[in-house]
Protein backbone atom coordinates (compact mmCIF):
# COMPACT_ATOMS: atom_id res chain seq x y z
CA UNK A 1 0.00 0.00 0.00
CA UNK A 2 1.09 3.26 -0.64
CA UNK A 3 2.97 5.13 2.15
CA UNK A 4 2.93 9.00 2.35
CA UNK A 5 4.73 11.83 4.24
CA UNK A 6 4.67 10.75 8.25
CA UNK A 7 4.23 6.74 7.50
CA UNK A 8 0.29 7.40 6.69
CA UNK A 9 -1.03 5.49 3.97
CA UNK A 10 -3.69 6.04 1.53
CA UNK A 11 -6.16 4.09 3.66
CA UNK A 12 -5.05 6.08 6.36
CA UNK A 13 -5.88 8.99 4.99
CA UNK A 14 -9.40 8.29 3.59
CA UNK A 15 -10.18 7.35 7.27
CA UNK A 16 -9.23 10.47 8.45
CA UNK A 17 -11.07 12.53 5.89
CA UNK A 18 -14.33 10.13 6.68
CA UNK A 19 -13.62 10.62 10.67
CA UNK A 20 -13.79 14.93 9.65
CA UNK A 21 -16.60 14.84 8.11
CA UNK A 22 -18.30 12.35 10.33
CA UNK A 23 -17.78 14.62 13.53
CA UNK A 24 -18.25 17.69 12.18
CA UNK A 25 -21.44 16.89 10.90
CA UNK A 26 -22.38 14.73 14.59
CA UNK A 27 -21.91 17.65 16.41
CA UNK A 28 -22.29 20.95 14.46
CA UNK A 29 -25.34 20.10 12.92
CA UNK A 30 -26.56 19.90 9.47
CA UNK A 31 -24.30 21.40 6.81
CA UNK A 32 -24.36 21.45 3.04
CA UNK A 33 -21.00 20.08 1.19
CA UNK A 34 -19.79 23.84 0.07
CA UNK A 35 -19.76 23.97 4.02
CA UNK A 36 -17.90 20.91 5.00
CA UNK A 37 -15.06 21.99 2.76
CA UNK A 38 -13.58 24.92 5.00
CA UNK A 39 -15.00 22.98 8.05
CA UNK A 40 -13.16 20.74 7.70
CA UNK A 41 -10.05 21.51 5.80
CA UNK A 42 -10.64 19.50 2.96
CA UNK A 43 -10.82 20.08 -0.03
CA UNK A 44 -14.08 20.30 -2.57
CA UNK A 45 -12.63 16.94 -4.33
CA UNK A 46 -11.93 15.11 -0.97
CA UNK A 47 -15.22 16.22 0.54
CA UNK A 48 -17.36 15.23 -2.16
CA UNK A 49 -15.73 11.72 -2.27
CA UNK A 50 -16.07 11.03 1.24
CA UNK A 51 -19.31 12.43 1.58
CA UNK A 52 -20.48 9.80 -1.16
CA UNK A 53 -18.75 6.98 0.81
CA UNK A 54 -20.70 7.79 3.66
CA UNK A 55 -24.63 8.04 2.30
CA UNK A 56 -23.71 5.05 0.02
CA UNK A 57 -22.60 3.64 3.66
CA UNK A 58 -25.93 4.70 5.19
CA UNK A 59 -24.50 6.88 7.62
CA UNK A 60 -25.07 10.11 6.03
CA UNK A 61 -28.84 11.43 5.15
CA UNK A 62 -30.37 14.67 3.65
CA UNK A 63 -31.92 16.98 5.94
CA UNK A 64 -33.65 19.67 3.29
CA UNK A 65 -32.08 22.45 1.58
CA UNK A 66 -31.24 26.29 2.16
CA UNK A 67 -31.37 28.64 -0.24
CA UNK A 68 -27.69 30.08 -1.46
CA UNK A 69 -26.61 33.91 -2.35
CA UNK A 70 -27.65 33.95 -6.08
CA UNK A 71 -26.89 30.39 -7.02
CA UNK A 72 -28.73 26.94 -6.74
CA UNK A 73 -29.92 25.82 -3.28
CA UNK A 74 -27.58 23.48 -1.53
CA UNK A 75 -28.52 20.23 0.00
CA UNK A 76 -28.06 19.51 4.07
CA UNK A 77 -26.22 16.98 5.37
CA UNK A 78 -26.28 15.00 8.39
CA UNK A 79 -25.56 11.94 10.17
CA UNK A 80 -28.64 9.43 10.14
CA UNK A 81 -29.62 8.12 13.61
CA UNK A 82 -30.79 4.80 12.90
CA UNK A 83 -27.75 3.86 11.12
CA UNK A 84 -25.98 2.49 14.32
CA UNK A 85 -26.76 1.50 17.70
CA UNK A 86 -24.54 1.78 21.43
CA UNK A 87 -25.50 0.54 24.81
CA UNK A 88 -24.19 2.21 27.60
CA UNK A 89 -23.68 -0.24 30.96
CA UNK A 90 -23.54 1.78 34.25
CA UNK A 91 -22.45 -0.47 36.83
CA UNK A 92 -23.40 1.89 39.83
CA UNK A 93 -23.69 1.56 43.76
CA UNK A 94 -27.27 0.08 44.18
CA UNK A 95 -28.09 -1.42 40.77
CA UNK A 96 -26.44 -1.98 36.97
CA UNK A 97 -28.76 -0.16 34.46
CA UNK A 98 -27.93 -0.91 30.38
CA UNK A 99 -29.60 1.70 27.92
CA UNK A 100 -29.86 1.47 24.50
CA UNK A 101 -28.95 4.18 22.31
CA UNK A 102 -29.27 5.17 18.27
CA UNK A 103 -26.14 7.01 16.99
CA UNK A 104 -27.55 10.13 17.98
CA UNK A 105 -27.78 8.89 21.90
CA UNK A 106 -31.70 9.14 21.81
CA UNK A 107 -32.47 6.65 24.09
CA UNK A 108 -34.65 3.63 22.51
CA UNK A 109 -34.78 1.45 25.79
CA UNK A 110 -33.27 1.21 28.94
CA UNK A 111 -33.28 -1.33 32.09
CA UNK A 112 -32.56 -1.54 35.47
CA UNK A 113 -31.40 -4.22 38.01
CA UNK A 114 -30.71 -3.62 41.76
CA UNK A 115 -27.93 -5.30 43.65
CA UNK A 116 -29.39 -7.31 46.24
CA UNK A 117 -27.82 -6.90 49.18
CA UNK A 118 -28.04 -3.41 48.36
CA UNK A 119 -24.37 -2.51 47.68
CA UNK A 120 -23.30 -6.31 46.60
CA UNK A 121 -20.64 -6.30 44.14
CA UNK A 122 -20.61 -10.42 43.41
CA UNK A 123 -18.89 -9.90 40.18
CA UNK A 124 -20.50 -13.28 39.15
CA UNK A 125 -24.50 -11.50 39.17
CA UNK A 126 -23.31 -8.14 37.96
CA UNK A 127 -21.95 -9.83 35.09
CA UNK A 128 -25.43 -11.84 34.51
CA UNK A 129 -27.09 -8.64 35.04
CA UNK A 130 -24.77 -7.16 32.09
CA UNK A 131 -25.72 -10.30 30.17
CA UNK A 132 -29.83 -9.96 30.75
CA UNK A 133 -29.52 -6.25 30.23
CA UNK A 134 -28.46 -6.18 26.56
CA UNK A 135 -30.90 -9.28 25.33
CA UNK A 136 -33.73 -6.84 27.14
CA UNK A 137 -32.94 -3.98 25.71
CA UNK A 138 -32.10 -4.80 22.15
CA UNK A 139 -35.28 -7.21 22.43
CA UNK A 140 -37.37 -4.30 23.39
CA UNK A 141 -35.90 -2.31 20.87
CA UNK A 142 -36.15 -4.71 17.65
CA UNK A 143 -32.78 -4.26 17.21
CA UNK A 144 -30.38 -6.63 15.85
CA UNK A 145 -26.83 -7.62 17.69
CA UNK A 146 -25.51 -7.05 14.37
CA UNK A 147 -26.53 -3.23 14.76
CA UNK A 148 -24.45 -2.53 17.39
CA UNK A 149 -20.90 0.06 17.16
CA UNK A 150 -20.30 -1.77 20.75
CA UNK A 151 -21.28 -1.99 24.34
CA UNK A 152 -19.54 0.50 26.78
CA UNK A 153 -19.59 -0.60 30.43
CA UNK A 154 -18.50 2.75 33.38
CA UNK A 155 -17.71 0.96 36.54
CA UNK A 156 -15.84 2.03 39.75
CA UNK A 157 -12.17 1.71 40.44
CA UNK A 158 -9.39 1.79 38.19
CA UNK A 159 -9.34 0.18 34.85
CA UNK A 160 -6.31 -1.56 33.51
CA UNK A 161 -7.08 -1.69 29.44
CA UNK A 162 -3.47 -3.31 28.80
CA UNK A 163 -4.11 -6.49 30.79
CA UNK A 164 -3.81 -10.00 28.80
CA UNK A 165 -7.56 -10.98 27.64
CA UNK A 166 -9.39 -8.01 27.92
CA UNK A 167 -9.74 -4.81 30.41
CA UNK A 168 -9.47 -5.68 34.15
CA UNK A 169 -11.13 -3.64 36.71
CA UNK A 170 -9.03 -2.97 40.00
CA UNK A 171 -12.01 -2.10 42.38
CA UNK A 172 -11.05 -1.27 46.46
CA UNK A 173 -13.61 0.03 47.75
CA UNK A 174 -15.90 -3.35 46.35
CA UNK A 175 -13.54 -5.98 46.88
CA UNK A 176 -12.56 -6.12 43.30
CA UNK A 177 -9.37 -7.34 42.62
CA UNK A 178 -8.19 -7.60 39.56
CA UNK A 179 -11.27 -8.68 37.98
CA UNK A 180 -11.32 -10.17 34.26
CA UNK A 181 -14.49 -8.21 33.17
CA UNK A 182 -13.96 -8.18 29.69
CA UNK A 183 -12.89 -11.45 29.63
CA UNK A 184 -15.86 -12.52 31.64
CA UNK A 185 -18.82 -10.65 29.82
CA UNK A 186 -17.45 -12.24 26.82
CA UNK A 187 -17.80 -15.69 27.66
CA UNK A 188 -21.44 -14.92 28.59
CA UNK A 189 -21.93 -15.31 24.78
CA UNK A 190 -24.28 -12.18 24.45
CA UNK A 191 -23.03 -11.00 21.46
CA UNK A 192 -20.80 -11.96 18.72
CA UNK A 193 -17.04 -11.64 18.51
CA UNK A 194 -17.01 -8.74 16.46
CA UNK A 195 -18.76 -6.00 18.96
CA UNK A 196 -16.62 -4.64 21.45
CA UNK A 197 -17.18 -4.28 25.08
CA UNK A 198 -15.51 -1.29 26.05
CA UNK A 199 -14.95 -0.83 30.11
CA UNK A 200 -13.76 2.56 31.55
CA UNK A 201 -14.16 4.45 35.11
CA UNK A 202 -17.82 5.87 35.65
CA UNK A 203 -16.72 9.21 36.80
CA UNK A 204 -14.36 9.07 33.67
CA UNK A 205 -17.60 8.09 31.38
CA UNK A 206 -19.55 10.74 33.16
CA UNK A 207 -16.56 13.29 32.05
CA UNK A 208 -16.91 12.49 28.56
CA UNK A 209 -20.99 12.86 28.45
CA UNK A 210 -20.35 16.24 30.37
CA UNK A 211 -18.23 17.74 27.82
CA UNK A 212 -19.62 16.42 24.80
CA UNK A 213 -23.02 16.95 25.55
CA UNK A 214 -23.71 19.02 28.74
CA UNK A 215 -22.34 21.71 30.94
CA UNK A 216 -18.73 20.90 29.97
CA UNK A 217 -19.32 21.84 26.19
CA UNK A 218 -16.99 24.58 24.95
CA UNK A 219 -14.48 24.48 27.72
CA UNK A 220 -11.06 23.31 26.85
CA UNK A 221 -10.56 21.34 30.08
CA UNK A 222 -12.25 20.38 33.38
CA UNK A 223 -12.67 18.14 35.78
CA UNK A 224 -16.16 16.52 35.93
CA UNK A 225 -16.83 14.98 40.16
CA UNK A 226 -19.14 11.98 40.64
CA UNK A 227 -20.81 12.37 44.00
CA UNK A 228 -22.71 9.68 45.10
CA UNK A 229 -22.44 7.18 47.81
CA UNK A 230 -18.53 7.65 47.44
CA UNK A 231 -16.91 10.70 45.34
CA UNK A 232 -14.57 9.94 42.17
CA UNK A 233 -13.45 12.55 39.96
CA UNK A 234 -11.80 12.86 36.64
CA UNK A 235 -9.87 15.58 34.22
CA UNK A 236 -10.78 16.38 30.76
CA UNK A 237 -8.09 17.60 28.33
CA UNK A 238 -8.66 18.97 24.85
CA UNK A 239 -11.93 18.64 25.73
CA UNK A 240 -13.04 19.60 22.04
CA UNK A 241 -14.83 16.39 20.69
CA UNK A 242 -15.47 17.93 16.87
CA UNK A 243 -11.86 17.73 17.03
CA UNK A 244 -11.18 14.33 18.16
CA UNK A 245 -9.10 15.07 20.53
CA UNK A 246 -11.00 14.41 23.91
CA UNK A 247 -8.94 13.02 26.68
CA UNK A 248 -10.38 11.98 30.23
CA UNK A 249 -8.14 10.90 33.19
CA UNK A 250 -9.86 9.10 36.22
CA UNK A 251 -8.68 10.25 39.44
CA UNK A 252 -9.34 8.73 42.54
CA UNK A 253 -9.86 11.89 44.21
CA UNK A 254 -12.08 10.35 46.56
CA UNK A 255 -9.23 9.19 48.90
CA UNK A 256 -7.04 11.80 48.73
CA UNK A 257 -6.24 11.88 52.77
CA UNK A 258 -7.82 15.21 54.61
CA UNK A 259 -7.60 14.07 57.74
CA UNK A 260 -4.48 12.31 59.10
CA UNK A 261 -5.36 8.93 61.44
CA UNK A 262 -9.32 10.48 60.56
CA UNK A 263 -12.31 8.47 59.66
CA UNK A 264 -12.51 5.21 58.05
CA UNK A 265 -12.88 5.04 54.48
CA UNK A 266 -14.64 1.86 52.97
CA UNK A 267 -10.89 1.87 51.20
CA UNK A 268 -9.87 0.82 54.20
CA UNK A 269 -7.63 3.90 54.56
CA UNK A 270 -7.99 6.27 57.22
CA UNK A 271 -8.99 9.60 56.41
CA UNK A 272 -10.03 9.75 52.61
CA UNK A 273 -12.21 13.00 51.49
CA UNK A 274 -14.89 9.99 50.41
CA UNK A 275 -15.00 9.31 54.33
CA UNK A 276 -16.17 12.78 54.55
CA UNK A 277 -18.74 13.36 51.27
CA UNK A 278 -20.02 10.66 49.99
CA UNK A 279 -23.24 10.18 50.72
CA UNK A 280 -22.37 6.97 52.68
CA UNK A 281 -20.93 8.67 55.18
CA UNK A 282 -22.92 11.65 55.19
CA UNK A 283 -25.78 9.57 56.59
CA UNK A 284 -23.73 7.91 59.24
CA UNK A 285 -21.77 10.90 60.19
CA UNK A 286 -26.21 12.23 60.83
CA UNK A 287 -26.76 9.15 62.64
CA UNK A 288 -24.05 9.27 64.33
CA UNK A 289 -25.23 12.88 65.83
CA UNK A 290 -28.66 11.46 66.71
CA UNK A 291 -30.49 12.05 63.43
CA UNK A 292 -31.24 9.91 60.63
CA UNK A 293 -32.26 6.61 60.53
CA UNK A 294 -30.00 4.45 62.82
CA UNK A 295 -28.67 1.83 60.33
CA UNK A 296 -28.15 3.89 57.10
CA UNK A 297 -27.02 0.70 55.36
CA UNK A 298 -30.21 -0.62 55.68
CA UNK A 299 -32.12 2.41 53.98
CA UNK A 300 -32.23 3.57 50.89
CA UNK A 301 -29.41 6.31 50.33
CA UNK A 302 -31.54 8.50 47.83
CA UNK A 303 -34.58 8.66 50.26
CA UNK A 304 -32.43 8.90 53.20
CA UNK A 305 -30.24 11.91 51.96
CA UNK A 306 -33.70 13.76 50.62
CA UNK A 307 -34.72 13.43 54.53
CA UNK A 308 -31.71 15.17 55.60
CA UNK A 309 -31.86 17.72 52.90
CA UNK A 310 -35.23 18.86 53.93
CA UNK A 311 -34.12 18.93 57.37
CA UNK A 312 -31.52 20.94 56.54
CA UNK A 313 -34.03 23.35 54.59
CA UNK A 314 -36.12 23.22 58.24
CA UNK A 315 -33.39 24.72 59.63
CA UNK A 316 -32.59 21.19 61.69
CA UNK A 317 -29.25 22.19 63.27
CA UNK A 318 -27.62 18.52 63.35
CA UNK A 319 -28.47 18.84 59.37
CA UNK A 320 -27.37 22.13 58.90
CA UNK A 321 -24.38 20.91 60.42
CA UNK A 322 -23.71 17.73 58.18
CA UNK A 323 -24.43 19.43 55.18
CA UNK A 324 -22.03 23.12 56.06
CA UNK A 325 -19.48 20.12 57.21
CA UNK A 326 -19.49 18.22 54.18
CA UNK A 327 -19.67 20.94 51.94
CA UNK A 328 -15.95 22.44 53.15
CA UNK A 329 -14.46 18.93 52.97
CA UNK A 330 -15.34 19.08 49.37
CA UNK A 331 -14.38 22.68 48.79
CA UNK A 332 -11.09 21.77 50.17
CA UNK A 333 -10.77 18.51 48.40
CA UNK A 334 -11.48 21.07 45.32
CA UNK A 335 -9.33 22.81 46.23
CA UNK A 336 -6.13 20.35 46.02
CA UNK A 337 -7.80 19.96 41.95
CA UNK A 338 -7.43 23.66 41.31
CA UNK A 339 -3.89 23.70 42.22
CA UNK A 340 -3.06 20.78 40.61
CA UNK A 341 -4.73 20.66 37.17
CA UNK A 342 -5.95 24.96 36.78
CA UNK A 343 -8.92 23.53 35.15
CA UNK A 344 -11.50 25.88 32.97
CA UNK A 345 -14.24 24.54 34.79
CA UNK A 346 -15.08 21.79 37.40
CA UNK A 347 -18.42 20.36 37.48
CA UNK A 348 -20.26 18.37 40.07
CA UNK A 349 -22.49 15.09 39.05
CA UNK A 350 -23.65 11.92 39.99
CA UNK A 351 -27.26 11.53 41.67
CA UNK A 352 -25.92 13.07 45.65
CA UNK A 353 -24.48 15.95 43.86
CA UNK A 354 -26.93 16.83 41.78
CA UNK A 355 -29.59 16.12 44.57
CA UNK A 356 -26.96 18.28 47.47
CA UNK A 357 -26.08 20.56 45.24
CA UNK A 358 -28.76 23.70 44.88
CA UNK A 359 -28.49 23.66 48.57
CA UNK A 360 -24.67 22.85 49.41
CA UNK A 361 -23.29 24.67 45.92
CA UNK A 362 -22.59 28.36 46.93
CA UNK A 363 -20.48 27.35 50.25
CA UNK A 364 -18.69 24.61 48.18
CA UNK A 365 -17.82 27.38 45.65
CA UNK A 366 -16.31 29.52 49.04
CA UNK A 367 -14.38 27.30 50.51
CA UNK A 368 -12.81 25.81 47.21
CA UNK A 369 -11.79 29.85 46.65
CA UNK A 370 -10.40 30.03 50.18
CA UNK A 371 -8.15 26.53 50.21
CA UNK A 372 -7.13 27.16 46.57
CA UNK A 373 -4.17 29.38 45.42
CA UNK A 374 -5.50 32.68 44.01
CA UNK A 375 -4.26 32.63 40.86
CA UNK A 376 -5.67 29.16 39.52
CA UNK A 377 -8.78 29.97 41.46
CA UNK A 378 -9.70 33.20 39.86
CA UNK A 379 -9.88 31.00 36.49
CA UNK A 380 -11.97 28.55 37.31
CA UNK A 381 -16.26 27.72 37.66
CA UNK A 382 -17.94 25.40 39.99
CA UNK A 383 -20.92 24.48 38.75
CA UNK A 384 -23.29 21.40 38.54
CA UNK A 385 -23.41 18.66 35.82
CA UNK A 386 -26.22 19.24 33.43
CA UNK A 387 -27.76 15.63 31.84
CA UNK A 388 -28.93 14.02 35.46
CA UNK A 389 -28.39 10.87 36.96
CA UNK A 390 -28.33 8.83 33.99
CA UNK A 391 -24.94 11.12 32.38
CA UNK A 392 -23.16 7.67 33.67
CA UNK A 393 -24.66 5.53 31.30
CA UNK A 394 -24.54 8.10 27.99
CA UNK A 395 -20.85 8.59 28.76
CA UNK A 396 -20.16 5.00 28.65
CA UNK A 397 -22.24 4.92 25.31
CA UNK A 398 -20.26 7.10 23.78
CA UNK A 399 -16.89 4.92 24.44
CA UNK A 400 -17.87 3.08 21.11
CA UNK A 401 -18.58 6.26 19.45
CA UNK A 402 -15.44 7.38 20.08
CA UNK A 403 -14.03 4.26 18.26
CA UNK A 404 -16.35 4.62 15.15
CA UNK A 405 -15.24 7.99 14.91
CA UNK A 406 -11.73 6.76 15.11
CA UNK A 407 -12.53 4.53 12.58
CA UNK A 408 -13.89 6.91 10.38
CA UNK A 409 -17.67 5.29 10.33
CA UNK A 410 -16.16 1.79 10.26
CA UNK A 411 -16.84 -1.57 12.22
CA UNK A 412 -13.72 -2.54 13.69
CA UNK A 413 -12.71 -6.13 11.52
CA UNK A 414 -11.92 -8.90 14.52
CA UNK A 415 -8.75 -9.33 14.82
CA UNK A 416 -6.88 -12.43 12.42
CA UNK A 417 -5.34 -14.63 14.25
CA UNK A 418 -1.69 -14.00 14.08
CA UNK A 419 0.64 -16.50 12.60
CA UNK A 420 3.67 -17.41 14.49
CA UNK A 421 7.01 -15.96 12.92
CA UNK A 422 9.07 -18.88 11.04
CA UNK A 423 11.65 -18.90 13.88
CA UNK A 424 9.03 -20.10 16.63
CA UNK A 425 7.97 -23.49 13.76
CA UNK A 426 11.30 -24.10 13.14
CA UNK A 427 12.08 -24.18 16.64
CA UNK A 428 9.05 -26.33 17.23
CA UNK A 429 9.63 -28.51 14.19
CA UNK A 430 13.09 -29.81 15.55
CA UNK A 431 11.69 -29.57 19.17
CA UNK A 432 9.30 -32.55 17.88
CA UNK A 433 11.65 -34.54 15.91
CA UNK A 434 14.49 -34.69 19.00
Amino acid sequence: MTTGRGGRTVRDLRRGNRSAVLQRLYFGGPMSRQELGPATGLSSGSVSNVVGELVADGLLEEAGVVDSDGGRPRTLLRVRPGSAHMIGVDVGETRVRVELFDLALTELARTEMPLLPRGCYDVGPIVDHVRTGIATVLADAGIGADRLLGVGVGVPGIVDHDAPGGSVVHGQTIGWDAVPLERLLRATGALPEEVPYLIDNGARTLGQAEMWFGAGRGAKDAVVVLFGSGVGASLITDGSPDGGTTEGTPLEWGHLTVSVRGRRCRCGALGCLEAYTGAESLLARWAERGGGPARPGAVDEEEALAELLAAAHAADPVAVEILEETAEYLGAGLSDLVNLFQPERILIGGWAGLLLGPYILPSVREHAARYSLRHPAGRVTVGLGSLGPDAVTVGAATLPLSAFFATGGRRAAPEPAAEPPAWHTSLSTRAGGA
